[in-house]
């Protein structure tokens, strides 16, 4: 389909796939085995000017919005859905700054994001708080000029590579969510430490750490907007950022439809190549279908995002996110069925890309926790109309 992208955006698809193709798909096979991000490829993404899409031209960013963002997630996406996620969770730990930094906070943190010298991460999860965001016990005490922090946080995408992270904690805890508040923790301050490092089944190149907070001091100007906004500020930048999450399904769905075409057309069996059984052809016919749904949908929240800033969009943000992850998950599985054994394999990238495919439907809320955002938005939408 024709999306009718200007010459900008169709630039940013062609400098995205030449990376995923040249410098990531090179390095895929051996940075899932190892389970490491390999830092060179973070150098690529700078010199590629991707780091600075989404980031306003004042602060040394391209300008443009989520829907750029999107289009060059899923285009690296489209090679490998794990390295390329050091591109969105930094997108996810940057939109917190760029939506309620002050001035002063987002001249320090942008530039060097723009610029690719510094990788984010957004600290929200704990182990007694995952959906149950509201949960969390990190707290954070004012003494003088710092904040105190104490706690731990758990799989932290981009956790240990990262830089910059915007950490939720409670300052008061008697407001429960009300009394989180959102903070910029810099690698390397007193009393911050990383924990373990996680043993994935998928995006196994990503890196994912437990953070430790043991008598942090944190300034007081680190801190996000107000104190008793963290809450806000996550759930505002989850607005944002889910749609960067569909984007990575959609492109791990694409590859693996790609991947699973060209096999079905090399593969014979019965003397013919297997694309020419009927079973075969509505298998990809399903495929390509629920994919190009999934894309309408993906841009069109993202675009809609983009064109009013200042609105709320919980709801269409999780339509995305829930349909494109689903939607990856049954086509990587349709695509590790038409390789047959072969799919089954490490040989070939197709049953990675099942295992990447699966936390999509699990981070940055669950796909349980997106239909309840769906749900309640229409209730409260149609109690408007009474």
């Amino acid at each position: 389909m024709d999306y009718f992208l200007t010459e900008e955006q169709l630039m940013i698809k062609e400098v995205a796939r030449k990376v995923a193709e040249e410098k990531i798909k090179p390095l895929r096979e051996e940075a899932d085995e190892k389970e490491e991000f390999p830092m060179e490829i973070q150098e690529e993404l700078a010199k590629a000017d991707l780091c600075g899409i989404y980031i306003p031209e004042e602060y040394g960013g391209m300008g443009f919005g989520v829907f750029e963002l999107c289009l060059a997630v899923e285009e690296l996406c489209k090679v490998d859905g794990s390295i390329a996620l050091v591109l969105a969770a930094t997108a996810l730990g940057t939109f917190p700054i760029i939506m309620f930094g002050n001035e002063e906070q987002k001249k320090k943190y942008l530039p060097d994001i723009a610029s690719g010298k510094k990788i984010v991460a957004f600290a929200l999860t704990e182990p007694e708080a995952g959906s149950d965001a509201g949960n969390i016990k990190t707290r954070a005490v004012k003494e003088g000029d710092y904040y105190i922090l104490n706690g731990t946080k758990c799989f932290i995408t981009n956790g240990g590579i990262a830089d910059i992270y915007v950490v939720i904690a409670m300052t008061d805890p008697s407001k429960g969510s009300r009394g989180a508040s959102a903070f910029i923790v810099e690698k390397g301050m007193e009393g911050f430490s990383f924990g373990k490092k996680e043993k994935k089944m998928g995006i196994r190149s990503s890196e994912t750490r437990e953070l430790i907070f043991d008598n942090c001091k944190v300034p007081k100007e680190n801190l996000l907007g107000k104190e008793g906004m963290g809450f806000m500020i996550a759930m505002k930048t989850f607005d944002v950022s889910r749609p960067g999450v569909a984007a990575q399904a959609l492109g791990i769905a694409q590859g693996a439809l790609d991947d699973a075409i060209k096999y079905s057309r090399e593969r014979i069996q019965f003397g013919q190549p297997i694309c020419s059984f009927q079973a075969i052809q509505h298998m990809l016919a399903d495929m390509a279908t629920q994919i190009e749904a999934a894309r309408c949908l993906v841009y069109q929240v993202a675009k809609s995002i983009d064109a009013n800033p200042n609105g709320r969009f919980t709801k269409e943000s999780a339509m995305a996110k829930l349909f494109a992850s689903d939607v990856a998950m049954k086509v990587t599985v349709d695509a590790v069925q038409i390789l047959g054994g072969y799919g089954y394999m490490r040989d070939y990238p197709m049953e990675k890309r099942m295992r990447d495919a699966k936390i999509t439907q699990i981070y940055e809320g669950t796909n349980q926790i997106q239909r309840n955002e769906i749900a309640l938005a229409l209730i409260r939408e149609a109690a408007k109309k009474k």
